[in-house]
C-alpha cells in the first residue's frame, strides 16, 4: 500500500526515507515500515527491537554507538521536531569522521536510516518531541560508546539557536572526541 521515496545521502549507507502520506479532512494515514517496500529500495535489514523516547526542548542525546553489537537504526519523530545526526566511524571509509544531519518532525514524517558503524544523536528543537526508532540488534548494556557532540574534529553544525540551553546526560557530557572513538 504505502510506497517510499529513498534519498541516498552523500555518506554511503545513510538514507532519508519519505513515506507516502494519505490525508484528508479527517487526518492522515502513513505506513512507517513495510519490509517489501524497503527491500525493493535495497534496504534489506531485519529489525529486532523498537524504542521510543520523549524529550523536552534542548535535550541532546548522543552521539552514541554500540561497539561489539552495532545497531542499524531507522529513526523518526512521531511529534515535535529534532535535528538528527550520524557520524561515520567505519575504518577505511572515505567519509570516516564525516557527519550528516537531517531535520525530522511529526509534520514532515521523514525517517533516517543509519546503518551499523555510525555514531548517532539528536537535539530537540520543539517544546517536546516523541522519537521512535527500530534497531537491527538488541541493546547491550556496557557495550556503548560515544563521542562528544561538539568535537571540533567532526564539526557538526545544525539549527541549534545560540540561546538554547542544552540538556545532556552525565555520560553524554563526558564522552571524548573522534580520536578516542571506537572504529568499526
Amino acid at each position: 500500500m504505502g510506497k517510499i521515496k529513498v534519498t541516498r545521502c552523500e555518506i554511503e549507507g545513510l538514507c532519508v526515507v519519505e513515506p507516502t502520506v494519505f490525508g484528508d479532512d479527517r487526518g492522515y494515514f502513513v505506513e512507517t515500515y513495510n519490509y517489501n517496500d524497503f527491500k525493493a529500495e535495497g534496504l534489506d535489514m531485519i529489525f529486532v527491537q523498537d524504542n521510543q523516547s520523549m524529550s523536552v526542548k534542548g535535550v541532546l542525546r548522543g552521539l552514541h554507538y554500540q561497539k561489539q553489537f552495532p545497531q542499524g537504526k531507522l529513526v523518526r519523530v512521531v511529534s515535535g521536531k529534532v535535528f538528527d545526526v550520524a557520524v561515520d566511524l567505519r575504518t577505511g571509509s572515505e567519509t570516516y569522521g564525516k557527519w550528516f544531519g537531517v531535520e525530522l518532525s511529526g509534520e514532515n514524517k521523514k525517517m533516517f536510516y543509519i546503518p551499523e558503524g555510525f555514531a548517532h544523536g539528536f537535539v530537540v528543537l520543539s517544546d517536546e518531541a516523541v522519537f521512535a526508532y527500530k534497531c537491527t540488534d538488541f541493546y547491550h548494556p556496557g557495550d556503548e560508546g560515544g563521542i562528544i557532540w561538539n568535537d571540533p574534529e567532526i564539526g557538526v553544525e545544525g539549527p541549534i539557536p545560540e540561546d538554547m540551553k542544552l540538556i545532556m546526560s552525565d555520560k553524554d557530557v563526558k564522552w571524548g572526541g573522534l580520536k578516542e572513538a571506537f572504529k568499526f
